[in-house]
């Protein structure tokens, strides 16, 4: 049982993160049985023997104590006192399983409400919990509730969180002293839907000061509910570079603050001789911020940082997510769209050495980014009513996802030359009806993909 929920677990946070942009939820809980959540729950309390002979007919009343922790959890940002209970202020994780396990449920409350709040630029920590009734009264002390706090602060700093209020209200006295780390390397305003303008600053820091430390540790917390399989970088590591993003806003005094929006981790690997080969790893934008185009804004701020210095090689992404990979095509896209080597005449005659060599001179670019950003391009200038001019574009893109594959049957050839058994490899290949099968279905989703980006393209 207990693998095969695992697997409607992991299926339907998958499905939740895909449809979460569609505008609708899928439960991880509408997807298992209450009743299998609950054993699984249980037997953390009781062992085998025991949790199979306890009473089962009592099990039923305790199944709507299984609550989803993506709706239970509440976090905000907090400005001011005010902010405490402006319910308008809430936002949600993007996932729970990294803190409460697979299932991302809490179990053994009625009304639950678990509340995270940071103080919105040091980013103090406060953890509390508010609820109707608890198991363990229900139970009459037989069985426990979750403890959230305890669960939570394990994937916490030691000593970063308050479980009092008041005490916590006591940081935000000091907020105003609070002050961004770094060298600020960017600015630029946002107009909100009211049409007033929001200022943002980046600010570049690499050094190792204790009060950044800890502040950065605080940081981290976020990736845990909103970046899968994330995990801490070690700040110990020199090699590691860090952007900041804040919003410089005023107080009601009408005195400036600041409020951490984002950051990005950069690592940067040598390269022989002397050079270096920055690759971006972590990015995240806190929810209240996004949909401003900072990431856009995050990612060109640091790509003009180290375009500008000449021992770097080039520019890298670590394992990049799906939405993280639109984002840097269209970056990428809309600098090659200047250059010489990227004009349309010069697109549509084929790739060519020419665009690895200026995008990389120019941008930092590496040649396998620079081969899709040539496909995006392409595919941008490419009138697809005209078959002959879509149909070379196509076959280009298809001889580049088939290049694997071609390999792998050179590969098996050249064994077979040397009079190696080659029958098993052979057999784990797909034919060539299913192989053109694939990859008529790899090409659809690559240009669905580059189709969205140029949407934002032409919108410019």
């Amino acid at each position: 049982m207990g693998r095969f929920l695992l697997k409607q677990f992991r299926a339907a946070r998958i499905r939740r993160q895909r449809n979460k942009f569609a505008g609708f939820y899928v439960s991880a809980i509408s997807k298992a049985s209450r009743k299998d959540i609950l054993a699984l729950h249980l037997r953390k309390q009781f062992d085998w023997r025991h949790w199979k002979n306890h009473k089962m007919a009592q099990i039923e009343e305790y199944q709507d104590l299984v609550v989803d922790a993506l709706e239970v959890v509440d976090f905000k940002l907090i400005r001011d006192k005010g902010d405490i209970n402006n319910d308008a202020l809430t936002f949600h994780p993007a996932m729970a399983h990294q803190i409460f396990g697979e299932s991302e449920t809490i179990f053994g409350y009625k009304e639950l409400r678990v509340r995270v709040m940071y103080t919105a630029g040091p980013l103090h920590i406060y953890l509390g919990v508010e609820y109707g009734q608890r198991v363990n009264e229900i139970s009459g002390g037989e069985i426990k509730a979750d403890d959230v706090i305890s669960t939570i602060a394990q994937s916490l700093p030691d000593g970063c969180y308050f479980i009092n209020l008041d005490e916590f209200l006591k940081t935000l006295d000091k907020a105003d002293k609070f002050q961004p780390f770094g060298e600020k390397i960017s600015e630029y305003t946002r107009v909100s839907d009211d049409g007033s303008e929001r200022l943002f600053e980046i600010y570049q820091c690499d050094y190792k000061s204790s009060s950044f430390l800890k502040f950065f540790a605080r940081l981290q917390t976020f990736v845990l509910w909103f970046v899968d399989a994330a995990s801490y970088i070690d700040t110990d590591d020199p090699q590691w570079c860090y952007f900041l993003c804040y919003e410089k806003y005023k107080n009601n005094d009408g005195q400036w603050q600041y409020a951490t929006a984002g950051y990005t981790t950069v690592y940067e690997y040598y390269a022989y001789p002397q050079n270096k080969r920055p690759r971006i790893s972590q990015m995240l934008i806190l929810p209240p911020f996004q949909k401003l185009g900072l990431a856009t804004q995050m990612v060109e701020t640091i790509y003009k940082f180290y375009q500008t210095q000449k021992n770097v090689v080039d520019i890298t992404v670590e394992d990049p997510s799906e939405e993280f990979q639109r984002l840097r095509n269209f970056v990428d896209a809309r600098s090659c769209k200047e250059l010489k080597s990227f004009a349309r005449a010069e697109i549509m005659k084929g790739f060519n050495k020419e665009m690895v060599r200026e995008a990389r001179e120019a941008l930092k670019l590496n040649p396998r980014q620079v081969r899709k950003v040539y496909e995006l391009l392409r595919l941008f200038y490419t009138n697809v009513k005209d078959e002959k001019e879509y149909r070379s574009y196509r076959l280009e893109v298809k001889k580049r996802l088939n290049a694997v594959y071609y390999k792998q049957l050179k590969d098996l050839k050249k064994m077979e030359r040397f009079k190696m058994d080659t029958e098993m490899l052979r057999a784990r290949l797909p034919t060539i009806k299913q192989r053109m099968e694939q990859l008529q279905e790899e090409y659809s989703v690559v240009e669905q993909d580059y189709q969205t980006t140029i949407a934002k393209l032409k919108a410019l």
